[in-house]
């Protein structure tokens, strides 16, 4: 007969130490699933052209586009469409740097407490 360790004792030392590390891994669950609601719920604005197009949004998604009237042009509608995309791709860039701030600490934890991920 074969005495091979069961996986208890391969993930740190018998049952406490599995039920330890599956205590971690929901821990860090409800701290991702925490960030992703705090991600949500934050509004971010993103401008373009000095403040002349204002995109307001979410972790989600666009809630309001606000366009200064000075910049409607009928004759120069590319100027117009350029700066929504500014602003949008403004908004975009603090919605990136919002995630990176709430999920880097949790995606740092990763490589350190669960074997073979580090």
């Amino acid at each position: 007969m074969t005495d091979t360790p069961d996986l208890g004792d391969l993930l740190g030392g018998g049952d406490d130490g599995l039920s330890g590390l599956l205590a971690q891994a929901q821990q860090m669950q409800e701290q991702l699933l925490k960030a992703q609601q705090e991600i949500a719920a934050t509004e971010l604005t993103g401008t373009a052209g000095g403040g002349l197009v204002t995109v307001t949004g979410t972790g989600g998604g666009v809630t309001a586009i606000t366009i200064d009237p000075k910049v409607v042009d009928p004759s120069d509608v590319e100027t117009l469409q350029d700066l929504v995309v500014g602003a949008l791709a403004d908004l975009d860039a603090k919605r990136q740097a919002l995630t990176a701030e709430k999920m880097g600490p949790l995606s740092a934890g990763l490589g350190g407490g669960l074997p073979g991920l580090g």
